[in-house]
């Protein structure tokens, strides 16, 4: 009976660990919180940090909205990715993000960026986004 009670124990142990290695693996992949992606655009600043660059990419490619529009007012200061800032606002204010669709406003300076900044508004209007 000791020999069961022990390895018992051991088995537990062993199965506790894997599942707190998947929650911490899992957690990982998460996409943080409004704030704190703000707060790692922030980093980012004038200079550069290329580390909390990518990690914005990496939260945008993995949809989050704040992220888009954080990463294309970064890129807006580039004038090599200009397109790419008003395709991350598209993203991102369709999913929601009323912002974004104010930074799409900004970039509209001809007909059919306009157009698609209407249609962005509108989307946003519509997916009850709510200001945090």
């Amino acid at each position: 009976m000791e020999l069961f009670n022990k390895s018992g124990v051991l088995i537990s142990s062993v199965l506790v660990s894997v599942g707190a290695l998947i929650a911490c693996q899992a957690q990982e992949d998460a996409i943080p919180s409004s704030t704190v992606i703000e707060a790692a655009a922030m980093q980012i600043g004038p200079a550069g940090q290329p580390a909390a660059e990518r990690r914005l990419q990496e939260w945008a490619d993995q949809g989050s909205p704040v992220a888009q529009r954080e990463l294309a007012l970064r890129y807006l200061s580039n004038p090599d990715k200009r397109h790419e800032a008003m395709q991350l606002f598209e993203r991102a204010a369709s999913a929601g993000d009323a912002q974004a669709a104010v930074g799409l406003v900004g970039m509209a300076h001809d007909g059919s960026a306009a157009l698609s900044a209407g249609r962005a508004i509108k989307e946003a209007a519509t997916a009850n986004y709510i200001a945090r």
